[in-house]
């Protein structure tokens, strides 16, 4: 494992990983002096790296579904706004490009 050191200091111990999965669900991987059980900072427990790495990747996808769903929200306002220029009679490359609205072009 690469450690940070510090010209002149000498290590006092063996730096270990720690993984931590707080009361809130927030993940955290800590490097720490070995010794017996780490205090932590807040109410939490000490896991598995393989728990703290499922906990990230279901952060993740819960990130990543919510930014789809904003990116679809964004599309159906662009789209209601193009729709409503067009009505209208806005010029179609006109309409697009006041509404900001990209999709349904062939």
């Amino acid at each position: 494992m690469d450690t940070m050191s510090v010209a002149g200091a000498k290590p006092v111990g063996e730096i270990v990983d720690v993984f931590v999965i707080y009361e809130d669900g927030t993940p955290a991987h800590v490097q720490v002096l070995a010794r017996p059980e780490p205090t932590l900072s807040r109410p939490g427990r000490i896991v598995s790296e393989e728990e703290y790495g499922a906990r990230l990747q279901e952060l993740r996808a819960g990130t990543a579904a919510h930014v789809a769903d904003l990116e679809a929200q964004d599309e159906a306002r662009h789209r209601e706004d193009y729709e409503v220029l067009r009505g209208l009679g806005v010029p179609e490359a006109n309409a697009r490009r006041m509404a900001g609205y990209l999709g349904g072009q062939s």
